[in-house]
């Protein structure tokens, strides 16, 4: 009858947690609903305006990283977006003329409705999000996107933890266990 009691109360965690979570800077997606998207949208979808927008993307995420790293909130990192907007159109603009393209850059903060997209198993549903866009030449191509806040895409690594809550839970279990046996 115990080992049937165990069995079923494993079962049932299981079944209830099925799933992990992940926490970015200690936020989980479930939790925060405060998100700023970036978009990086290239001229065309020509090979040429294509490899530039991954140029432009790599100088953009490297140029903000250290600024976006000390922000605590949406708002904050909003803020030092637009601080940095016109650093940043130059910087890009200096990349677009020293590979010969004749057209530039537009940066502005807007509200736009999106589809639902999954970065690195992260999902944002579809729906309004206030986003960075970043507009090269037409801004007809392909785009390039992350999250700015909280910063999936503009981090070094070290803040990123990854947690099961079915192993969280497991573990819990099995302490109480024990400790109930001992």
């Amino acid at each position: 009858m115990k080992n049937f009691c165990i069995t079923f109360l494993l079962l049932f965690i299981i079944i209830l947690t099925a799933g992990c979570s992940q926490t970015v800077n200690g936020i989980s997606p479930k939790e925060e609903t405060e998100f700023l998207r970036i978009h990086v949208r290239a001229n065309s979808n020509s090979d040429e305006d294509q490899n530039i927008k991954y140029i432009i993307k790599d100088e953009i995420v490297e140029y903000l990283t250290p600024f976006i790293a000390q922000c605590h909130s949406k708002d904050e990192t909003a803020q030092v977006i637009t601080q940095k907007k016109k650093t940043l159109e130059y910087l890009i603009d200096e990349i677009l003329r020293q590979n010969g393209l004749k057209y530039s850059s537009r940066i502005s903060l807007k509200n736009e409705k999106f589809p639902t997209r999954v970065y690195d198993g992260f999902t944002l549903e579809s729906g309004y999000y206030d986003a960075v866009i970043v507009e090269l030449g037409e801004a007809k191509g392909d785009n390039w996107w992350c999250v700015v806040y909280p910063p999936l895409c503009f981090t070094d690594g070290k803040n990123v933890k990854y947690s099961s809550l079915i192993l969280q839970i497991i573990e819990e279990f099995r302490e109480r266990y024990f400790k109930a046996n001992r």
